[in-house]
């Protein structure tokens, strides 16, 4: 599969995740939707990228944000997070990750850190 092909099964997974928001990630949400009136920056929650999907991406930017849970600090997961970044990084993607404990207790933080990575701040 060419890396710009969408894979049907991600498309369905994508649906389905943008339905169930955690917390973290509808506030995240919340606030990169403002990035396009303020920053003239577009951002899609939830997006396909060949054979995964994104939390968050800013395409223009090709910077990845994803919002990780608590079942992505166990060994088997930090593995596929590891495999994926790199398919990422292959295609042009730089991957931003904080964890949900993140977004609750420095969430300022959070988006400064995104606003630094795309070159506003």
């Amino acid at each position: 599969m060419a890396p710009t092909a969408i894979d049907p099964a991600a498309i369905k997974r994508a649906r389905l995740l943008r339905r169930n928001m955690t917390d973290g990630e509808r506030k995240l949400w919340s606030e990169l939707k403002e990035f396009r009136r303020l920053y003239g920056l577009h951002a899609r929650k939830q997006a396909p990228i060949g054979p995964y999907v994104a939390d968050f991406v800013l395409h223009e930017k090709k910077l990845v944000i994803e919002a990780d849970g608590e079942h992505h600090f166990t060994p088997e997961q930090m593995e596929k997070d590891r495999i994926r970044g790199a398919w990422f990084g292959r295609q042009g993607y730089r991957v931003l990750r904080f964890s949900t404990g993140d977004l609750a207790n420095s969430f300022d933080g959070c988006v400064e850190e995104i606003l630094r990575e795309v070159g506003v701040m």
